[in-house]
């Protein structure tokens, strides 16, 4: 049986403590998409992580954790990451790497940061780590797979030939130094070094998986609002962040995903530029920033303070309908118990008319909050293992925001370990 672990909104949703935990039931865990432009942050007994390419089952000795084709993968970030998490004591993880996946090339690192110094204030917020020039290439049929660091010949020619139009861009559009084809090649003969133990046929190894009965989870990276067809366009990422597309990513077939259980935050939060209908500012922001997450709201990869603001359930619905979503896991309950009243926005108001359906991004930008308010529960909830004992409005604003979105929520985080988990 196959499981997509996805998010309903902008990221950032708590997608890898979710993933982490519903490892311990499953057999392998996939990564079906994006790249190091985005992190998870797990909290468990061997301490505190934030992942950025490894699949979240790497806690848990018997998964078997997979990169599958339709990541952008970064090897010396991803080898990066495996050799720390050992290093802190965790047991090494079974991984397998697809040798379909592509790769990010050095220059697609630096052509993100040229673009965005390019476009000064008109830029998109990047992270910088090279996620939309590697799918532009990707889809211009110029990116490499894992695959070809095998046939050294056949790598050293499409390099040269690549880079004859890469040094034109460097030298002419940016003003900036070109690149050199042997430095290159031999950087990526190391890569091909370390990630020889670990490359092998994803696609086969979970179809094989699926027809004997193993569990797997696909995790997605970022949420249904950065999806490039389907989300605030054009700040989005570069892959689709839907369910769906881990049929594509992985390899798997599309009916055999029978299970999506889409996270949600219970505040919502942001890194990045785009439209974000409920948000707040100044010290009301700063607060709840304060109080969110485990240390607070700040990106995983960037380390940027997050935009911060009330549940939309607008978003959410939408979110979680793209998703295909079968449950919900609420996250970050436990943060907002300092709040006297909290705010859910159930509508937009868009040039006087409003709408709980979400609009395209042009009337998006132009939309204001409706909200409703209910009252806070002025208390720390933190470990709290029985739904029944939550207090009453604690308990209210969860059932509310079932009501409002149209999807059971099955799973409460009230806290960042692994235990801190309410099923309902």
């Amino acid at each position: 049986m196959i499981k997509a672990i996805v998010g309903a909104n902008w990221g950032d949703e708590g997608k890898g403590k979710i993933t982490d935990l519903l490892a311990t039931e499953s057999h392998y865990v996939v990564r079906f998409q994006g790249g190091a432009n985005a992190g998870h942050t797990i909290k468990n007994a061997y301490g505190k992580f934030a992942l950025h390419t490894l699949p979240s089952g790497v806690f848990n000795p018997g998964v078997v954790n997979c990169i599958g084709n339709g990541v952008a993968l970064n090897i010396p970030q991803l080898m990066k990451e495996y050799h720390s998490i050992v290093e802190a004591g965790v047991p090494a993880p079974q991984l397998v790497v697809s040798d379909r996946a592509q790769m990010v090339m050095p220059y697609h690192i630096l052509f993100d940061q040229y673009e965005e110094e390019r476009l000064g204030g008109r830029s998109f917020g990047s992270t910088k780590s090279g996620i939309s020039p590697f799918y532009s290439d990707k889809y211009a049929k110029i990116g490499f797979q894992v695959c070809e660091l095998f046939d050294e010949a056949q790598l050293r020619d499409k390099l040269t030939r690549v880079l004859e139009v890469k040094n034109l861009l460097l030298d002419k559009l940016y003003g900036k130094p070109t690149l050199d084809a042997d430095a290159l090649l031999e950087e990526m003969r190391g890569w091909r070094a370390e990630i020889a133990p670990f490359v092998g046929d994803v696609r086969r190894l979970l179809y094989d998986a699926e027809r004997a009965g193993k569990t797997i989870l696909l995790e997605g990276q970022l949420g249904s609002l950065k999806d490039p067809d389907h989300g605030i366009y054009p700040m989005v990422t570069s892959s689709s962040t839907l369910a769906g597309f881990g049929a594509i990513g992985a390899g798997v077939p599309p009916y055999a995903i029978r299970e999506v259980v889409t996270v949600v935050k219970a505040y919502s939060s942001a890194v990045g530029a785009g439209a974000f209908v409920s948000e707040i500012f100044g010290d009301e922001a700063e607060q709840m920033r304060q109080h969110g997450g485990d240390g607070g709201e700040y990106g995983a990869t960037t380390g940027r303070p997050r935009r911060m603001g009330w549940f939309d359930a607008v978003a959410t619905r939408y979110g979680c309908e793209l998703q295909g979503t079968t449950e919900v896991v609420l996250t970050v309950v436990d943060a907002l118990g300092y709040l006297d009243e909290l705010k859910i926005c159930t509508g937009y108001e868009i040039d006087g008319e409003v709408t709980t359906d979400f609009p395209v991004t042009p009337l998006l930008e132009r939309a204001k909050p409706v909200y409703e308010t209910l009252p806070g529960w002025k208390c720390d909830v933190t470990g709290v293992t029985s739904y029944g004992d939550l207090p009453e409005n604690c308990r209210r604003y969860i059932e509310r925001i079932e009501a409002l979105i149209g999807f059971p929520i099955r799973m409460v985080s009230n806290g960042p370990d692994r235990s801190h988990i309410i099923r309902r």
